[in-house]
């Protein structure tokens, strides 16, 4: 079944990867764009005015968001903070009012993050585990779930995309990362013992894909591999990866000041599983660090 799907953020690196998987798997996707349209795929928006073409919206059979300015920047920043929570609370807030207002609203797959739970240790965390803490995309997270209340609210099939660092050499983190251990700079974080989770591209494509196909499943849903590993392994793998060591360490002491807002990602330990993938029947590529990272380089 040919499905009509409508997409803010297609332009950016998972945007336009996951519109052409779509389009191979027979979709039509009308991306929404902040300048004149250029053809029939597009559609001019103005999320910061609220200006979108509601009739499009519901004409859709999916709504997806992964609009957001880059999670990258300057973290000691506030205005980067500011526009990290701005252009994803309020995007995803307008969307979610033009899907409640369609006569028969279509499904909402809203761009998240995995960084809902915050610091849990080693402790297995499913979709129905709490989120913890106050760190800056922790609480981001939380605003930008409840930015798609109205549609949840209105009855719409709301799937929201807790998305890990997705892997890929073309892409940061592993671009840099690759770099950096090929340099003879690899190097294990704080105590290395902190879970970070991640995803392969293709894993990434296939799940939302998986998504949008399958009308059952809603609710948050953790999009990262079956087996999440330390940073420690992670840095092992990418060594490996690149025929190098990784021999370096950065305290945390150090660390913790010089990340400023960001410190709590890369020392705080969140061991994601992706149950509602897993129980709905997602079969994953990809399911430990080695199989991403050799996913990532192929």
């Amino acid at each position: 079944m040919s499905l009509h799907v409508v997409m803010a953020g297609g332009s950016g690196f998972l945007g336009s990867h996951l519109t052409e998987h779509l389009e191979e798997r027979g979709h039509r996707v009308t991306r929404l764009v902040r300048r004149p349209p250029h053809g029939s795929h597009e559609s001019a928006w103005d999320p910061g005015s609220g200006t979108l073409d509601h009739a499009l919206v519901a004409s859709a059979d999916i709504v997806v968001n992964l609009a957001g300015s880059p999670t990258a920047g300057n973290p000691h920043s506030k205005r980067w903070a500011r526009e990290l929570r701005e252009s994803r609370v309020g995007t995803t807030r307008v969307l979610a009012e033009a899907v409640a207002a369609a006569p028969s609203p279509p499904a909402y797959l809203a761009g998240n993050g995995i960084s809902f739970y915050g610091d849990h240790g080693d402790e297995p965390l499913t979709e129905e585990a709490e989120s913890r803490g106050d760190a800056l995309l922790t609480s981001v997270t939380r605003e930008w779930q409840e930015a798609t209340r109205p549609a949840v609210d209105a009855g719409a099939r709301v799937c929201v995309l807790r998305t890990s660092p997705v892997q890929d050499r073309r892409s940061p983190p592993l671009k840099q990362l690759l770099l950096a251990t090929r340099l003879g700079l690899g190097t294990v974080l704080g105590s290395g013992r902190q879970h970070m989770p991640m995803i392969s591209l293709r894993d990434w494509l296939a799940a939302v894909t998986f998504l949008a196909e399958t009308p059952g499943v809603a609710g948050p849903v953790n999009l990262c591999c079956p087996e999440t590993p330390t940073n420690a392994e992670y840095t092992r793998a990418i060594a490996d990866a690149a025929h190098r060591k990784a021999l370096l360490k950065v305290p945390a002491a150090v660390l913790a000041p010089a990340a400023g807002a960001l410190a709590p990602e890369l020392l705080g330990s969140v061991n994601a599983v992706p149950q509602v993938l897993l129980e709905a029947g997602f079969e994953f590529a990809d399911r430990d660090v080695d199989a991403v990272i050799a996913a990532a380089l192929d």
